[in-house]
């Protein structure tokens, strides 16, 4: 997520240089041609481009409106983890008790029940980001303008391992088990629930107790479940494919449309085809590449939901519910991203 108050013009142009380079070089061969070569055959009608044009605005804008839902989706199941992470915190701490418990569980061993609860779920959060983070073949940090501005920061998941950020807050043991699963994530919220069957049976929680913390695990499935159909449900390909041909088709045409329009002002005007058509076919371009950046809200972009510093803010909240004192600092935006 961009944490600035806007994208800087720096920013853009590095994202965007290699398509105004291209733009330049699609206006300059037919504008050369035209002027020194006189093939004054090579001019197009301008309506029949503008029709072209309004068509890719449309399509473009519906992709950016169905990219935008997805993103936004995709932070509203955040909230929602942030929430019930918050409610599992603090109903953990007042609803496992030695009330109905035998006196043999003392205030240390009750705490330590706290302790392995909120931790699992903390490595629930942790296991789940970087499932998220996993690389789709429909997703676009492969193109070389993503990988060159991802340079300006950091993807955790990338760097890390997932064994890392999970060590020490599940057992060895189980975090053996979990790993050796294909969704560790739901693996640690079905120990969670095993775990609260056995509470349940020691007396540390009762019927309704018991009741009202499955019902956040089961919660918590589902936005599980929310995120991974986002993850791994793309953008419909036939709207993404035709919407990217339809504006490389509109950006040739334009410097043909472009050519006739400003050698009706003269001879000398003709040359200006080449600046305003890359300025074109940069704004037309620059509308798909914004639909293209926000379609896929948890591949790793500088426009991506911060998953990683959600997480962490979570795990602060309750790391600090269970007084511990080794609790690790917020995520900070790097170069004005935050992930």
């Amino acid at each position: 997520m961009h944490a600035g108050r806007r994208f800087t013009l720096r920013e853009v142009l590095k994202w965007t240089r290699r398509d105004i380079y291209w733009f330049l070089f699609l206006s300059l061969v037919p504008t050369v041609l035209y002027a020194v070569l006189g093939w004054t055959w090579l001019t197009i009608p301008w309506v029949p481009i503008a029709l072209v044009g309004t068509a890719v605005a449309f399509v473009t804008g519906f992709k950016n409106n169905a990219s935008y839902d997805r993103l936004w989706e995709a932070r509203q199941i955040y909230g929602a983890i942030v929430n019930t992470s918050r409610a599992w915190g603090i109903m953990v701490m007042d609803f496992v008790t030695t009330k109905h418990a035998p006196s043999t569980v003392d205030a240390e061993g009750l705490k330590a029940v706290h302790t392995r609860l909120i931790h699992r779920h903390i490595a629930w959060m942790h296991a789940l980001r970087f499932q998220l983070r996993q690389p789709r073949v429909w997703e676009h940090m492969i193109k070389v303008y993503n990988r060159e501005y991802r340079q300006w920061y950091t993807v955790d998941e990338v760097e890390n391992k997932v064994e890392d950020a999970l060590a020490g807050l599940v057992p060895a043991v189980e975090l053996g088990s979990v790993l050796g699963k294909s969704n560790p994530a739901a693996q640690l919220l079905a120990a969670q629930s095993k775990d609260l069957r056995t509470l349940l049976d020691q007396g540390l929680i009762e019927d309704f107790r018991h009741m009202e913390l499955e019902k956040l695990i089961v919660d918590l499935y589902a936005q599980q479940g929310k995120c991974e159909r986002i993850k791994n449900f793309p953008y419909p390909r036939q709207f993404a494919t035709l919407n990217l041909m339809f504006t490389r088709l509109f950006i040739n045409l334009v410097p043909f449309g472009m050519l006739g329009e400003f050698a009706k002002l003269g001879d000398g005007y003709i040359w200006l085809t080449i600046p305003f058509s890359a300025l074109v076919a940069w704004v037309f371009n620059m509308m798909e590449r914004i639909g293209e950046s926000t379609e896929n809200p948890f591949e790793g972009s500088a426009n991506d939901v911060p998953i990683t510093a959600i997480t962490r803010t979570i795990e602060i909240d309750l790391r600090e519910m269970l007084d511990e004192h080794d609790i690790p600092a917020p995520l900070k935006p790097l170069n004005n991203i935050l992930m």
